[in-house]
């Protein structure tokens, strides 16, 4: 009797899982195609499902992910350019390592020869502001706003909402092609011939 009991309340807790998990996955789903950044021509495009996974407070950190990685892509991506197309600073980095030397290498070859002393002070200010960043009021995970530009910091408080929202559909856009541009300068650049468009240009 005992047993037939248990195995009566483990079937029907059991019942309340997968509809537990639906609810949640609806919920996610539906929270994904409100969120900046869901355009067409594949609205709310999540085939690996990420959007499911865990919490509101885990669908809030991989967008602050994307939407980071994204302005670190794009701005990665117009250096590059600008490092392919000789563009550089006048004057001296160092006291043996002009800005015009650095214009004429592959941009990882260019970081290597930027001195230690520099590029631990390049380091260090993206530690700053990520620091910052994150340190703003209420954290995005917990509710609060997505996390915005350190420097310059620039007031959108003004800005109409409809417009705000095209332009972030914009800005999270305009970074993902930049996460396959870097990604495909950065193989072009060690894996010769895996970029064909690229294959042959010197500065890959």
């Amino acid at each position: 009797m005992k047993i037939a009991v248990l195995a009566s309340l483990i079937a029907s807790a059991a019942a309340f899982v997968p509809a537990q998990q639906k609810a949640i996955s609806s919920t996610a789903i539906n929270a994904l195609s409100d969120m900046p950044g869901a355009t067409m021509p594949w609205k709310g495009f999540d085939p690996l499902g990420l959007a499911t996974l865990g919490s509101e407070s885990t669908l809030a950190w991989f967008r602050a992910s994307e939407l980071k990685h994204s302005r670190v892509a794009m701005v990665a991506t117009t250096g590059y350019l600008v490092q392919a197309a000789g563009c550089h600073f006048p004057g001296m980095l160092s006291h043996d390592v002009s800005f015009e030397s650095l214009s004429t290498m592959k941009p990882f070859d260019a970081w290597t020869a930027v001195p230690s002393e520099g590029q631990a002070q390049i380091i260090g200010t993206i530690f700053l502001a990520e620091i910052i960043s994150e340190s703003k009021g209420v954290h995005y995970t917990k509710g609060g706003p997505m996390t915005t530009i350190v420097f310059p910091p620039i007031d959108f408080s003004s800005v109409d909402a409809d417009k705000m929202k095209s332009k972030q559909d914009s800005e999270l856009n305009n970074g993902r092609l930049a996460m396959i541009a870097i990604m495909s300068f950065v193989a072009a650049a060690n894996i010769p011939g895996s970029v064909p468009l690229l294959d042959g240009n010197p500065m890959f």
